[in-house]
């Protein structure tokens, strides 16, 4: 077998040891059950007293506020069910594999996210003319590429003035547990999890594009390590299926009786709405159209799909599964490499044997 890349060293087991992914069979839930959705933790999780914290909405506003947790849930709330994915989701897939979070395929959650619209906040404060984006700045303190650093995103006005951005304080009817970012996180449906800036704390606006690490350096697409790259923003179109039968301990592979199988799974796509799901039995060679279920659970969450495989004699099969979405954009068979590793949405392959 052909090396995949370095060898998984101590820095990355740290990582995956303190992150964690959504095990495949709790694609059964279309609302991902709270200990089962993903989770990736830059730094630390801050130890945050509710009662003494607050959000502070400052830069190039009319009004600077100063928001306690019960000022903020005192404000008008929704509630937005949301399919969130780590951008490295698949990064440890690709050849040669970059270096960092080894991701497979199970970094990735839905859960129903309640706060307060975000629009209305910046519209109370009063944006000035000349601001340009928002940045949003979360407690948790570390060093990443030699930069000290609180964590920080921005988004264009356009971008944070969406109707479905909020400040989430509960998930799944719960107040946000301390790794989900305890008392308030942001919450951009449709944008890959790096977005969603947790423990959250200073809301800025700025007049010029946010030059912070994550935003600069951390989260862009390189083809090589010259490229200065592009941003990292939506979702790239994604189906899993659960993995049928049951695995064997260390390879994961699935064992399956003969007769029908029935195949279920997910898709989702922060581009536009699921609508193709396609399942192959034979590593890609021929298509099969699933049935796409009528699960509405809003436009940012996943879309449950199905297909009934029926094997034609026992052996060693290999189910690929891929999703299309209304603006054509559509899972590739092998995606292209970058140096981080980002947004590899290529199709997931489950070996199976049926007997």
């Amino acid at each position: 077998m052909e090396p995949r890349g370095p060898d998984i060293g101590v820095d990355e087991l740290q990582l995956a040891a303190r992150n964690s992914g959504m095990p495949l069979e709790a694609l059964d839930w279309p609302v991902t059950p709270l200990g089962l959705h993903y989770l990736l933790i830059h730094y630390d999780i801050p130890r945050v007293d509710a009662s003494t914290w607050s959000l502070e909405i400052d830069g190039l506003v009319d009004r600077p506020l100063t928001l306690s947790l019960d000022d903020v849930r005192a404000r008008p709330s929704e509630t937005v069910a949301v399919t969130m994915e780590c951008a490295g989701n698949g990064r440890a897939r690709l050849e040669p594999r970059p270096v960092s979070q080894p991701w497979l395929v199970e970094a990735v959650g839905t859960a129903e996210w309640t706060g307060t619209p975000l629009r209305a906040l910046l519209e109370e404060a009063g944006l000035r003319d000349d601001a340009v984006e928002i940045v949003f700045t979360g407690l948790d303190h570390g060093v990443e590429g030699g930069v000290e650093q609180d964590y920080a995103r921005s988004l264009s006005i356009a971008a944070a003035s969406r109707d479905e951005v909020i400040l989430a304080y509960e998930v799944n009817g719960e107040p946000l547990p301390p790794q989900h970012g305890f008392p308030l996180r942001l919450v951009v449906p449709g944008w890959y999890g790096m977005t969603n800036v947790k423990w959250l704390a200073r809301i800025t606006a700025a007049a010029e594009p946010f030059s912070g690490y994550q935003q600069a350096e951390g989260y862009r697409m390189l083809r090589n390590a010259d490229d200065a790259g592009e941003p990292v923003t939506r979702m790239a179109p994604r189906a899993l299926m659960a993995p049928p039968g049951f695995p064997d301990f260390m390879t994961r592979r699935r064992f399956v009786a003969r007769g029908p199988c029935p195949i279920r799974g997910r898709a989702w796509s922060g581009h536009a709405p699921i609508t193709q799901v396609d399942v192959s039995a034979d590593g890609g060679r021929s298509w099969h159209p699933a049935f796409l279920d009528d699960d509405d659970l809003g436009r940012y969450a996943w879309r449950g799909w199905s297909w009934t495989w029926e094997p034609d004699a026992s052996g060693d099969y290999e189910l690929w599964c891929r999703a299309r979405d209304a603006a054509g954009n559509e899972q590739p068979e092998i995606a292209d490499w970058n140096v981080k590793g980002y947004a590899n949405n290529e199709v997931q392959s489950v070996p199976v044997t049926v007997r």
